[in-house]
C-alpha cells in the first residue's frame, strides 16, 4: 500500500498501520498520519479498549489519528486507507471518516478485510474496484496500481 502510493507521485493524505516490533515480536499494531506525519497505536497488549484477539485497540489513537487523518486527507490528491478491519471499525468516528472520504469525488486506496461482513465494508466493496491481494501478485500490483495512479 505505503509503496504504491509512494511511487504514484501525488499528494497521499490517510493512514497507514503497521507492526509494531520489540526484538523481532510483534506487540501491537502502530498508525501513521501520512499528512502530517503523526503516530499513534492502533492496538496492543496493554490497555482498556475493545479486545481482538490478544490485543486491546486505543480508541483515542484510532480516533485523534486515524480518523484525523482520512478527515484531513480530503485535502490531498489520493485519500489512503489500511485498513478497514475489526480494529478500525470500533471506532465510530472512523466509520464517519470513511463513509466521508467515500462520498467526496477523491480517489482512494483502501485495504480491506477479506471476510468482514460489516455495511462499510459492504459499501466498499460496492463502490470500488477490488484487488486481491495474494503472495503470487503482491508484488506486481504496486507497480500497476502506481500506474493507475498517476493517471488520476
Amino acid at each position: 500500500m505505503q509503496k504504491a502510493a509512494e511511487a504514484a507521485k501525488v499528494k497521499v493524505g490517510g493512514v497507514l498501520a503497521r507492526d509494531k516490533t520489540i526484538k523481532d515480536r510483534r506487540v501491537g499494531f502502530e498508525l501513521l498520519d501520512l499528512g502530517s506525519g503523526h503516530t499513534g497505536m492502533l492496538a496492543d497488549e496493554t490497555g482498556a479498549g475493545p479486545q481482538l484477539g490478544k490485543y486491546r485497540v486505543r480508541l483515542n489513537d484510532l480516533d485523534q489519528i486515524g480518523a484525523k487523518a482520512i478527515e484531513d486527507a480530503l485535502i490531498a490528491d489520493l485519500i489512503v486507507v489500511d485498513e478497514v478491519g475489526p480494529m478500525e471499525l470500533s471506532s465510530r468516528r472512523f466509520v464517519r471518516a470513511v463513509e466521508k472520504a467515500i462520498a467526496s469525488d477523491k480517489p482512494m486506496l483502501v485495504v480491506l478485510h477479506q471476510w468482514s461482513v460489516h455495511p462499510l465494508a459492504k459499501k466498499i466493496r460496492k463502490t470500488f474496484r477490488v484487488i486481491t491481494v495474494t503472495n503470487e501478485n503482491r508484488d506486481t500490483l504496486r507497480d500497476g496500481l502506481a500506474k493507475e495512479l498517476k493517471m488520476l
